[in-house]
């Protein structure tokens, strides 16, 4: 009794018991205090024994919170490397699962030599979602593969490493060591006691393996540090009045339904078949697609060695689409999964035989929203601009002209000619209007038309474009950025994706790839509209434009479908967007090469292979 009487008496002095779990209780505060400790934290254990490498933990928090924290009481990162080290344990990864970013810099792990990995969990009863557990365990996959991590540990720790943290390596077990479920949360109990304590997490990893609890299971009960209506107070300040959500995109938030981990490896494993990737390749959590390279000035002379097609760009998500007789699957640039409902007859239909559809048809394209000027009504599209894989086999090593045609003829006509038939039923075996969005083939034009397209196509289509793609006509499909698509933007619009974060002293700091690590952009500026809350970007993939004027980076908006920044190399073409290859330097460099007679004997023999107009399929 004396010392749950102290222990009491501590939580007032430090005025735990005056944090309130609303988040209305702090959205009407009009002072934040940043370095207010998280519930319960205080008297939660700080970590549990290693599960073979892994070493679950509560958060440690930055120095910055000891004013806030009794003597002897404090478990910094500094701290956490320093008591591992003493047990043996050198740190190589820390997977932090907490929703926010105010515990700490993340130059507390990378000034050692650490990597931190950020993978958003919302916690309390929010069971972490398919996409972050399958980040989750190939990111530590990864990390055990590589020479350089040898024998070292990874933390993985959310806000007090039970429910979230046990979540994801309960997973990581299930998947990698052929374990139960059942066995896998024992194992994770017996290593950081009580376990997970919270039943909806528990029940979401039996649904998920399609195992059944046993009838005997019962939950741990709430530790006594932590009361069961807690919440984990990973409460930022709220927006000002002037933040808005710039740049949404109603596409964007269109996901299909989550699939199976089971299902998505096979669906992976075709895809990297079908690209012919490599083991090293296959390590990229990026979507294994083609990308262009940027079209500069010093690029210019690309035009005159390959016969290119042209078509507008816009800033709109990329998506794989994969089809097979169980459904379709739009695959995101993370290489996720959401499964959706659409329908893909083969050739057989002009025959009567609608039981044959689409197996294993891999598709390149871009999910769009269009609004109708006159009615404002909007409408998604998927606009297929290239094939990878029809029906198991491979067509990657075809020229891009080839490939078009086998849009149009193997996908496009067979599901348009049917749509049409069912449209005249009374009573349909499948409506298509019950369908998420269209589905379309990209236009591509002559060189020739680039000035059309730019003046008179561009400003009269029903969404925004940003510039243009120049795509090869003999070129084969690459996984990988190539000279075979180039992609030129209108020198006001060329952005940079950064990761931003806000240092320990209030900074603004901006980060890009290098070498598959994150690298720090030194003497860079930000500038945000006036009165926005600069930290609730903190952790967020920010796209930004350059603005000479001002010598800054100007935020534009949060990218929502990214969870890495650009390469370094995006960064140093700035040259481009500080306006190098402009507009009429470019149309002028096109009108010689559509001069040039190579280029006038290609077009009068393949004139009739592609549209020269703007006409939507």
């Amino acid at each position: 009794m004396e010392v749950e009487g102290q222990q009491m008496k501590k939580r007032k002095q430090f005025g735990e018991d005056s944090m309130h779990s609303s988040t209305d209780y702090w959205r009407s505060r009009k002072f934040f205090d940043r370095y207010s400790l998280p519930k319960g934290w205080l008297y939660c254990p700080p970590y549990g024994d290693n599960i073979g490498f892994i070493i679950p933990s509560k958060v440690p928090l930055s120095e910055s919170f000891n004013k806030n924290i009794p003597t002897g009481e404090s478990y910094t990162p500094e701290e956490l490397i320093h008591k591992q080290r003493c047990l043996g344990r050198e740190i190589g990864l820390v997977v932090d699962l907490t929703n926010t970013d105010r515990y700490y810099p993340e130059s507390d792990w990378t000034s050692h030599g650490i990597r931190h990995l950020k993978i958003r969990c919302p916690g309390q009863d929010s069971v972490p979602d398919a996409e972050s557990v399958d980040r989750f365990i190939s990111e530590v996959v990864q990390f055990t593969t590589q020479e350089s991590q040898a024998s070292k540990y990874a933390v993985v720790h959310c806000t007090h490493g039970h429910n979230r943290t046990g979540y994801m390596i309960v997973h990581f077990l299930v998947r990698n060591q052929s374990v139960t479920v059942s066995e896998a949360i024992a194992t994770f109990a017996q290593a950081r006691p009580p376990g997970i304590y919270r039943q909806k997490y528990v029940e979401a990893l039996y649904d998920f393996y399609h195992q059944s609890k046993p009838e005997l299971f019962v939950c741990p009960q709430t530790p006594e540090w932590k009361t069961d209506t807690d919440q984990d107070n990973e409460v930022v300040p709220p927006p000002s009045g002037n933040l808005t959500r710039a740049g949404a995109m109603s596409d964007a938030d269109f996901r299909g339904d989550r699939i199976p981990f089971a299902e998505v490896q096979m669906m992976r494993n075709f895809c990297y078949q079908m690209l012919n990737l490599h083991e090293q390749a296959r390590r990229n959590t990026q979507i294994p697609g083609s990308h262009p390279v940027s079209l500069d000035r010093d690029k210019l002379h690309l035009l005159r060695q390959q016969l290119y097609h042209v078509t507008w760009s816009a800033e709109v998500p990329r998506y794989m689409m994969l089809i097979d007789r169980e459904g379709c699957y739009l695959i995101d640039s993370q290489f996720y999964f959401r499964k959706v409902q659409l329908r893909f007859p083969c050739k057989y239909i002009y025959q009567g035989r609608a039981d044959v559809t689409h197996h294993c048809t891999l598709l390149d394209g871009e999910l769009i929203t269009e609004t109708e000027p006159e009615t404002k009504v909007k409408r998604t599209i998927y606009l297929i601009y290239d094939m990878i894989a029809i029906n198991k086999f491979s067509v990657t090593k075809q020229p891009f002209h080839n490939r078009m045609m086998l849009i149009e003829d193997e996908v496009i006509r067979p599901r348009n000619f049917e749509r049409e038939l069912l449209s005249t039923c009374v009573n349909p075996y499948y409506q298509y209007g019950l369908e998420p969005f269209e589905v379309g083939r990209k236009d591509f034009y002559l060189l020739s038309a680039a000035s059309k397209l730019i003046k008179d196509i561009m400003p009269r289509l029903p969404h925004s474009a940003d510039g243009l793609i120049f795509q090869a006509w003999n070129a084969t499909y690459m996984p990988q950025e190539h000279d075979g698509r180039l992609k030129w933007k209108y020198p006001g619009t060329n952005t940079v994706d950064f990761l931003f974060k806000v240092g320990v002293d209030g900074s603004n700091l901006l980060y890009l790839q290098e070498h598959g690590s994150k690298k720090l952009i030194e003497g860079c500026r930000i500038m945000f509209k006036d009165g926005s809350d600069v930290s609730m970007y903190s952790g967020r993939i920010i796209e930004c434009s350059w603005n000479s004027h001002e010598d800054a980076w100007i935020f534009v908006r949060i990218q929502k479908d990214k969870s890495n920044p650009d390469y370094i190399s995006v960064y140093e073409a700035k040259h481009n967007i500080e306006g190098n290859l402009t507009e009429d330097i470019l149309l002028d460099e096109i009108d010689k090469v559509a001069a040039l007679p190579i280029y006038a004997d290609w077009v009068k023999l393949h004139s009739g292979s592609f549209r020269n107009v703007w006409r939507r399929q």
